[in-house]
């Protein structure tokens, strides 16, 4: 059993599962070419070290994770929304309906007690459980994106600009951020590209802790941080942000939070140094 939450710098971190389940078969490839650059032996180990992440098959089987933060005398923050309702842009390849709604209520909270939603990225499964029959879902929070990524769906287009971010800009919800952003005092949004154009993380203290979206999707690239995503916008970059991000949570002590891992939280120096080598 992994841990329920974490506390850093006085903000209370809290992991709420979504959904757990392997992609569906519209975007389901063998692991190796799902992870180029990932050789058979890396495979065998991380095998070894997570069996969690492998169904009976040996397909991958994700965690849909999303992150609520608590911050004393200030706002309730939530990062990222999940999957959403059976109908929502995301029931194409992912196991739907998402369950964070009841999550939130086993913590304590409602829908109405999110100040911030932080999308880390629009992708469906991060973004669809924000509307639900076209209407949003956290009516009193800003909904936070950073303004490449706005950018980036409206040249490309799809369900998730159609069912998600035009009902949130019609309610007046939807706010567009370029570069960094503090939250509150040790809350921080900042870019990390690659993934998709305008992702981005949440930083609580100093790099003590990031929530840190799909810059790390899978156990393989904590053991080697260069192995690519076939779904990554931009590899080159999406390595190149994951290779930083966990450079400075190895330098400082720091813990990932990632959504699709097997467990919420991941203490980068006891999992990488395994891998050292």
């Amino acid at each position: 059993m992994y841990e329920t939450t974490r506390t850093v710098a006085g903000v209370e971190i809290i992991p709420l599962c979504d959904a757990v389940g392997p992609m569906g078969e519209s975007l389901r490839r063998p692991l190796p070419e799902t992870f180029p650059g990932s050789p058979p032996a890396l495979w065998d180990h991380v095998r070894a070290e997570a069996p969690d992440v492998f169904g009976p098959d040996g397909e991958w089987v994700l965690r849909f994770h999303c992150f609520v933060l608590r911050v004393p005398h200030g706002p309730t923050i939530l990062v990222d929304t999940g999957l959403g309702p059976e109908d929502s842009p995301a029931a194409s390849w992912a196991p739907v309906p998402g369950g964070l709604l009841g999550a939130l209520a086993g913590v304590g909270l409602a829908a109405t007690d999110i100040d911030t939603v932080v999308l880390t990225h629009l992708h469906s499964d991060h973004a669809s459980g924000a509307v639900v029959k076209g209407e949003p879902v956290f009516a009193n929070a800003r909904h936070l994106v950073q303004r490449d990524e706005l950018g980036w769906l409206d040249a490309g287009g799809g369900p998730v600009l159609d069912d998600v971010v035009e009902p949130l800009r019609g309610a007046g919800l939807l706010d567009a951020v370029t570069g960094k952003a503090r939250l509150a005092p040790a809350v921080e949004i900042v870019p990390t590209p690659g993934h998709t154009p305008g992702h981005q993380s949440v930083v609580v203290g100093d790099d003590a802790l990031v929530v840190a979206g799909d810059v790390v999707l899978h156990p393989v690239q904590l053991a080697d941080p260069s192995v690519t995503y076939v779904y990554d916008d931009d590899q080159a970059a999406a390595a190149a942000t994951r290779t930083a991000l966990l450079s400075r949570l190895r330098a400082r002590g720091g813990v990932l939070a990632a959504p699709h891992l097997h467990v919420p939280f991941v203490s980068v120096p006891d999992v990488w140094t395994a891998h050292d080598g």
